[in-house]
Order: structure tokens, then C-alpha cells, then sequence
């Protein structure tokens, strides 16, 4: 997946600043592809000479002119083709996982703390999602929004977000008890 497939999918929900979609980037879809917002800004500029993208000036009285984004009809093909086309099969690549298959020959203390401080991010991470798919689905029950929901895709992407982060927080603490037991550890930090 490119970043263009990101950007484009994003801008489904409608037009967007720069700094919009920076902050839909933050909120939703950093749960499955991170960008810093110089890449967003360069990727909407290329976006639009490719014309998958359509700008438009919005003149402001008290601040700074800004563009708005939205996808174009070649935008949403190009959408229907990456669908199309077969995806590979995701992996983990993450560093903390290579200090753990070598806590048996290392200091275990800092992996214990880099775990314990992974653990505290993906639970403030679960909150997070928790409280989106609660706004996303606008006072409704989830069954009552994904069988009637207007656009349930951003709804299904944070709940593989939300089960990930879970994921990662219960394994960080069990891993995090393992260690601190083997090593006669304090088990509360």
C-alpha cells in the first residue's frame, strides 16, 4: 500500500485542509499507517498533479488562506483498482520483540520498563479507540450501526485498532509478569 491509498481513502469522508487530514491521520488512521505531516502535505500536492485529488483556495478574513482536498472521480478509481489487487500478508517488525528474544542473555530491567511503558501507551490507545467507535457510531448500538451505518469502513479499521492495542497491552503485562518472576522483580512498578 502506498500512502496515496491512505490520503485517498481518507478524504472519503470529505474535503479536507492539510492540517484536517494531519489530524484524521492522528485519530484514525494511525492505526494502521503512519505518516508525519510533511509526507501528507507533499503526498496531496502530488495527489493532485496526478488529478486523484481536487484543491480548492478557501479565502479567510482573521486567518491565513487555506485549501480544501476532496477525491476526484479518477481519485475513486484508483481506490476501486488498489481494492481490487490482492494484499499482502501484514508482519511484525518491531524492536522491543528483538529484545525480548534476547532477554536471556541481557539486563531483563530496562526490556521490563520498555514493556511496562508499551503496555501504558496501548491502554491509553484502547481509551482512545473506545471513545471513537462510541462518537462514530452516533448514539447507536454497533449492530444497529454496521447493519444501517451511512459509511462503517473508518468504524471497522479502529476496531482492528482497539483489538490490537488490546492485544498489545495484555501481552506487554503478562510478559512484563513473566520477566519480573523470573528475575525476583517487584511485580508493580
Amino acid at each position: 500500500m502506498a500512502l496515496k491509498h491512505a490520503v485517498l481513502a481518507a478524504l472519503l469522508d470529505g474535503e479536507y485542509s492539510g492540517y484536517q487530514l494531519a489530524k484524521a491521520f492522528d485519530v484514525g488512521v494511525a492505526n494502521f499507517w503512519h505518516a508525519l505531516p510533511q509526507q501528507l502535505y507533499g503526498e496531496l500536492t502530488r495527489l493532485e498533479a496526478e488529478g486523484l485529488v481536487a484543491g480548492r483556495q478557501v479565502v479567510q478574513e482573521t486567518r491565513p488562506n487555506k485549501r480544501l482536498f476532496h477525491v476526484t472521480d479518477e481519485g475513486l478509481a484508483e481506490l476501486e483498482r488498489f481494492a481490487a489487487a490482492a494484499s499482502r500478508p501484514s508482519f511484525i517488525r518491531d524492536d522491543l520483540l528483538v529484545k525480548v528474544q534476547a532477554v536471556d542473555r541481557i539486563d531483563a530491567a530496562p526490556v521490563i520498563a520498555q514493556l511496562t511503558e508499551r503496555a501504558r501507551m496501548a491502554a491509553a490507545k484502547v481509551e482512545i479507540f473506545e471513545q471513537l467507535l462510541v462518537r462514530l457510531r452516533g448514539g447507536r448500538d454497533e449492530a444497529e450501526f454496521l447493519a444501517h451505518g451511512a459509511r462503517i469502513g473508518p468504524y471497522l479499521t479502529c476496531l482492528r485498532g482497539l483489538g490490537f492495542e488490546r492485544e498489545t497491552r495484555d501481552w506487554c503485562e503478562r510478559i512484563t509478569g513473566v520477566l519480573r518472576e523470573r528475575s525476583g522483580a517487584p511485580q508493580h512498578p
